[in-house]
């Protein structure tokens, strides 16, 4: 994939995020009208400051942004952690992943590990 298809394939996606903001009342109360104006810079610092910040709809928009650096950097479609490349069929699935398997497989089992240890 060539990195102007895939600007446009996360410019899609950030789209559709916008849409399912317009439809979260709790979002656009923090938000007000303007957030259609404002960069995702701008939307992802409101939100972290407010109650919003565990909401998906908020990962979701960091990982967009993740993704959207990497391609600025250069860097898109390698792992965050070992950084191999990702497999194509895994970011045709997600354009925003930033894993490849194997370390997105030991982050999970990490996570539910830290999970279990805050109950």
């Amino acid at each position: 994939m060539s990195t102007t298809h895939i600007r446009q394939v996360l410019s899609e996606l950030e789209a559709d995020l916008r849409i399912e903001i317009g439809e979260q009342p709790l979002f656009l109360a923090v938000l007000g009208p303007h957030y259609v104006t404002q960069s995702l810079g701008e939307l992802i610092d409101t939100l972290a400051q407010s109650h919003l910040a565990e909401h998906p709809l908020f990962c979701r928009l960091n990982q967009l942004d993740a993704a959207f650096c990497q391609l600025d950097l250069g860097l898109y479609g390698l792992c965050a952690d070992c950084e191999t490349v990702i497999d194509a069929k895994r970011l045709s699935h997600n354009p925003t992943e930033q894993r490849c398997a194997t370390c997105a497989e030991h982050y999970q089992h990490e996570h539910r590990h830290e999970l279990r240890l805050s109950h």
